[in-house]
């Protein structure tokens, strides 16, 4: 089966970081966003994938490339016009059979091969306290009657979570080609939302997949919960002579530690180097520096110098803090 996972936003709620480096390459818990995608699907069967790409998508190739051995077919989609724009432009490596689409800023802990057992299309769906940021779903008798793209006056308090098993993909297709012949948009965009829906108007059943597993990684603070639920799950603990760890960490075993308190909840990147250091829930990405400081839920980008101080940070890749 082919997974079709769309990557070529630029992350804007993730900046400074995504400057410089993609969204979906992004590290959490010892490995990119991205990473875990992979692992996940190809543990589940798949052997194909299209990995829908634009900002800084030779990065995202080179990173496939140097990993997988999974038969992968890349799209780039120039302009970004929408993720029914970006499905309909991977059209030519979909045939009959059934996909899933996946969202490449999310991480799922799901039963994907149950998931794609049904004989329906399965819509990922879940309870959240503001739909108002979603695709929003209205269900009866278990399938999907109506979807509305972040609606103002939510009826449903149940979201589209980012994955979609298609039963018959030739159908969202010739859905996504009307859209986009008659120019059909919301808020500016052909939005996969709105294709579903017209495949219902067709007589598609779309059936409800409630999802408790489910992990964003779109905005700074999400990216670290996301950190701590994986850890809890694969932390590895190690720890360095002369450091103190508690438990959940992950510290690449080409990072340097010395003199430090670590954790929980802290994954320390290949190449980091960090000394008389106390730091918690936050993430210290491939080779960056942090000394003599204490830091909480932060992110310090790739190669970035944190010296000194009691801080919350959120630095970009390359920059440079100290305090007296």
């Amino acid at each position: 089966m082919r997974a079709i996972i769309p990557v070529a936003g630029v992350g804007s709620r993730l900046r400074p970081h995504t400057f410089t480096v993609p969204k979906v390459l992004l590290n959490v818990a010892g490995k990119p966003i991205i990473g875990h995608i992979m692992d996940k699907i190809i543990a589940e069967g798949f052997d194909a994938a299209t990995i829908i790409i634009g900002y800084l998508g030779e990065d995202i190739k080179d990173y496939i490339n140097a990993n997988y051995s999974i038969a992968v077919d890349y799209i780039e989609q120039e302009e970004r016009l929408g993720l029914g724009h970006a499905i309909y432009l991977s059209r030519h490596t979909i045939s009959k059979d059934p996909i899933l689409i996946i969202l490449g800023d999310t991480i799922f802990d799901v039963d994907l091969k149950g998931m794609i057992s049904s004989p329906y299309s399965r819509m990922g769906v879940k309870e959240v306290d503001d739909p108002r940021r979603f695709g929003v779903a209205e269900v009866r008798d278990g399938f999907i009657r109506t979807l509305i793209e972040k609606p103002e006056h939510p009826t449903s308090n149940l979201a589209l979570v980012g994955l979609y098993y298609i039963q018959h993909p030739d159908v969202l297709l010739d859905c996504l080609k009307e859209m986009i012949k008659k120019d059909l948009r919301t808020k500016n965009e052909y939005q996969l939302t709105d294709g579903l829906q017209m495949m219902i108007d067709r007589g598609e059943l779309l059936e409800a997949f409630p999802i408790d597993g489910w992990y964003d990684c779109g905005k700074p603070e999400t990216l670290l919960s996301t950190n701590q639920h994986l850890l809890d799950h694969n932390g590895t603990n190690r720890v360095p002579d002369g450091v103190v760890v508690i438990p959940p960490v992950y510290i690449s075993p080409k990072a340097t530690v010395t003199n430090s308190i670590i954790g929980p909840y802290t994954t320390i990147a290949d190449d980091a180097i960090v000394d008389l250091s106390i730091i918690r829930n936050s993430i210290i990405n491939e080779g960056a520096s942090v000394i003599s400081s204490r830091l909480s839920d932060s992110i310090i980008g790739n190669h970035a110098v944190v010296k000194g101080g009691f801080k919350r940070i959120n630095i970009g890749d390359s920059s440079e803090l100290e305090y007296d």
